[in-house]
Order: C-alpha cells, then structure tokens, then sequence
C-alpha cells in the first residue's frame, strides 16, 4: 500500500511505532529519551502513541535515539536533471512555475478553495 493512499493519523501511528522501536534498540526508556531530547515524558509518550508532535520535536526525539541521519536521506538532494541544466544554462531557478495547465499559472478561482 502507497504512503500516499494511506490518512495522516495513519502515518503518524507507524512514525510513533517505529521511534518507539528505534528506542528500545538505542536502550532507552522513555525517561531517558525525553531528558536526552529536552522534552517532557507526555511528549515521548504522545510522539510513540503516534500522536501529532511538532517537526522539532521530532528532530528533538530522532537526534536523541541516533537517528538524526534518518532525515538526511529524506532531503536528499538530487540536483538538476542534465536537460534542466541545459535549459538552465547554468543560471539558478529562482522560482516555481505552478500549474500551468489549470487556470492560469497556478492562480486557482475563489470557487476551487476549501477547507
């Protein structure tokens, strides 16, 4: 099953699973996770419930299991393709040319917005 089929809270849950998972393995009980990472035990206890915790706190709570590289391989970065270099000719794209195809440049209508 794709990440991309699967709901947030979904995601969140396998995220705590596998921080939980990956402390145990450091030998970690959740006190010590939490002094290491400068977070309180709730914070430890919610991230591992898979509960939504800030992007910091995340990186708070991988770096203090060992698992701070994790995220490098996350933004990894590719670099241009070698026709995007030679449209590019050198220079540095600057900026992101939206969604052409629908309604001009990426502009959506007020009637395309929702909560």
């Amino acid at each position: 099953m794709s990440i991309y089929s699967k709901p947030i809270p979904t995601i969140l849950r396998e995220l705590g699973l596998r921080l939980r998972h990956a402390r145990l393995k450091a030998n970690l009980t959740q006190q010590a996770l939490a002094d290491t990472a400068s977070v309180s035990l709730k914070t430890v206890a919610n991230a591992e419930d898979g509960q939504n915790v800030s992007l910091e706190t995340l990186l708070w709570l991988l770096r203090g299991v060992g698992r701070l590289d994790d995220i490098e391989s996350m933004l990894a970065d590719d670099g241009p393709s070698p026709v995007e270099l030679a449209k590019r000719q050198g220079k540095v794209r600057q900026r992101a040319s939206g969604n052409r195809g629908k309604g001009g440049g990426g502009k959506s209508s007020s009637d395309d917005w929702q909560w």
